[in-house]
């Protein structure tokens, strides 16, 4: 994971290797030759993606971004990127973040699941229905039209599942998740946060960020650090932090990290506006050349 980069590009490593030190341990190990398991635990997983897209996003010439958004640990890049966060603040709000939630899904057994082919409001009653049972589960990711993933206990999650089929989904399934991400069952893992968040020197952002809870637009300090918080108990309103993005002028969004998740659900939640994606060094590299013949044009 990220290995290509770090060769190729000095920014990188500098980056990469300024996150070791700040965490105390050799996360670029585990990136470039750790077990799948040992990358997809929690506590190095989200370390991991954070720097991964960060240092990226600094090979970028001249990014020059109207908006941002980040999807649940994603908004920490997004804040970071915005210089809202200096990059060894987050780094280490991210580990404690990854930290706390990992420990509060060992605590207290949770999991996820998806459920495509619903409305929202549907969704939104199974959950109601069951968590009146004493059986949790909430809505946790509204991702796009008809894609809701729903977080809880194991059985609440289960009968969810259950209940969509029964509602006619397309599909209803478990995900392989190590807790209850974005569900009142991070309580724990939000009260570990709010110390160090509320003493994290946050700033005004550069650019607007929209914010997984409540999908508007903000620069200002306090509410970015409000919102870090509140996301962790919270749903990502994803489907509609794209349309108000839209809607405020967006024309074109670029994924800039591992993977290609966000830039399927943006063209999936609107056809009319360009998603693509920045993943690999060689990407960015054919990016910053088009960037600048366009401007010698």
């Amino acid at each position: 994971m990220g290995l290509d980069a770090y060769h190729e590009q000095e920014a990188v490593r500098d980056i990469f290797n300024r996150a070791n030190d700040v965490l105390g341990y050799h996360l670029t190990e585990i990136m470039f030759d750790g077990s799948e398991d040992d990358l997809r635990a929690t506590e190095n997983a989200q370390p991991a993606l954070f720097l991964h897209a960060y240092a990226l996003y600094q090979t970028i010439e001249n990014p020059r971004p109207a908006m941002a958004a980040g999807h649940s640990l994603g908004e920490y890049t997004a804040l970071a990127v915005a210089k809202a966060l200096r990059f060894d603040d987050a780094l280490e709000l991210v580990r404690l973040r990854a930290e706390a939630m990992a420990a509060a899904g060992a605590a207290e057994p949770g999991t996820m699941g998806a459920i495509i082919g619903l409305d929202d409001d549907v969704v939104r009653e199974i959950c109601q229905t069951i968590s009146q049972n004493d059986h949790l589960v909430v809505p946790a990711n509204f991702n796009s039209d008809g894609q809701v993933v729903v977080s809880g206990t194991p059985w609440g999650v289960a009968s969810a599942i259950e209940a969509a089929k029964e509602a006619g989904a397309r599909m209803a399934t478990e995900l392989n998740v190590s807790g209850a991400f974005h569900s009142p069952l991070m309580r724990p893992a939000e009260e570990k946060l709010a110390q160090a968040l509320s003493e994290a020197p946050i700033e005004e952002a550069e650019f607007p960020v929209y914010m997984n809870v409540s999908a508007s637009s903000v620069t200002d300090a306090g509410t970015l650090r409000e919102g870090l918080l509140k996301q962790l108990t919270a749903p990502v309103l994803w489907a509609e932090t794209i349309r108000k993005m839209i809607a405020d002028g967006a024309t074109e969004f670029i994924e800039v990290g591992p993977g290609n998740v966000l830039q399927k659900l943006a063209k999936r939640i609107s056809r009319e506006v360009p998603a693509s994606g920045l993943g690999k060094i060689e990407q960015i590299q054919t990016f910053n050349n088009s960037e600048g013949a366009e401007k010698n044009e």
